[in-house]
């Protein structure tokens, strides 16, 4: 059924509906003027129900938000240095770890989970399962290590999620690690897609996402912009959550101190190329209730208008059928 936040109804449909008002509100009155104060009950249950009929005829349409397709999900999960920061109590990770429990609890006991874990470099912790119990045990397991490659991550969660694809991972890799090439003249893009698929709308896969979590610093490993338009190429969403707070807090390592903050510049812009959504969390409770939040949003898919016609018309007869029933079983007559 559509929610009264989705339900758009177009103006012929309005004006269609409200057409027959008039005549609604003087039936009403000719009805109290004539029956018992008792009868009134009865008699406004069945203008609800003439109403709604009416209202069909306008042939309203309105926005869906149904079940989704989803297949699998892969969560992509920064252990970079900086996410032991505490600025989300008790460190961005361990909230992190919190609110991912918190997701994985929340999807259909279909839908497969895999991890990635996101550092200097990127691997898989747990590949796609259906066990939770399995997922739970990798995710209380992520050592913080030195270095962000927030590119790696979405590139190898891209792998896991279509590994048939024809995505060349390891030749991707080894080209980031290279000096800058010289300018050759030609086009962005030009050197290849980086995999065999035939190139896709943006978010057009809803039986697949993936789910960044990160403070948004990336400093190693391929581009992130890029590798989310890899993804975005492929029709897969790549939602981001930024943890931490924008002011940041001072980490010392090896005798040196660094301000870590959130950087949600490249996050955004990760999310906005695959047509998915960017959530900011500053606290654990916050980053709970995005969780929780993002465990309905993908699952949900936005479909396009559809007449509900059925729907007023169905509650209408239903309206007019009670309604006569009562007044049949109280004095022997409809209305």
């Amino acid at each position: 059924m559509p929610s009264l936040n989705s339900l758009t109804l177009l103006w012929p449909s309005l004006l269609w509906a409200f057409a027959g008002l008039p005549f609604l509100i003087g039936t009403y009155l000719w009805l109290c003027r004539r029956q018992r104060w008792s009868r009134h009950g009865c008699a406004l249950l069945m203008l609800c129900g003439v109403s709604l009929v009416i209202f069909s005829l306008a042939r309203p349409r309105a926005v869906l938000l149904l079940p989704g397709r989803l297949d699998t999900v892969m969560l992509a999960i920064d252990t970079s240095g900086s996410m032991r920061a505490a600025d989300v109590q008790p460190s961005r990770l361990e909230a992190a770890q919190a609110a991912v429990r918190t997701f994985i609890a929340e999807q259909p006991p279909l839908v497969n989970v895999g991890i990635v874990t996101v550092a200097s470099t990127a691997a898989v912790a747990q590949a796609p399962t259906l066990s939770r119990d399995e997922l739970y045990r990798a995710i209380e397991n992520l050592p913080l290590q030195t270095g962000s490659a927030l590119g790696s991550g979405i590139l190898i969660a891209l792998a896991q999620l279509l590994p048939g694809s024809g995505i060349e991972v390891e030749k991707i890799l080894t080209e980031a690690d290279r000096p800058p090439a010289k300018d050759t003249g030609k086009p962005l893009g030009a050197e290849g897609k980086g995999s065999n698929q035939v190139k896709l709308d943006p978010g057009s896969n809803k039986a697949l996402a993936i789910v960044l979590i990160s403070d948004g610093q990336s400093n190693m490993g391929p581009d992130a912009l890029k590798m989310a338009q890899l993804a975005a190429d492929h029709g897969v969403r790549v939602y981001t959550v930024g943890v931490g707070t924008p002011e940041g807090v001072v980490l010392k390592a090896q005798g040196l101190s660094m301000r870590v903050k959130l950087d949600e510049t490249a996050l955004k812009k990760i999310a906005d190329i695959t047509l998915a959504d960017y959530y900011r969390a500053t606290n654990a409770n916050d980053l709970k209730k995005v969780y929780a939040a993002l465990a309905t949003t993908i699952r949900l898919e936005k479909h396009q208008s559809t007449e509900v016609t059925a729907l007023f018309l169905t509650l209408g007869m239903l309206l007019i059928l009670v309604a006569g029933l009562w007044s049949l079983h109280r004095d022997g007559r409809v209305l």
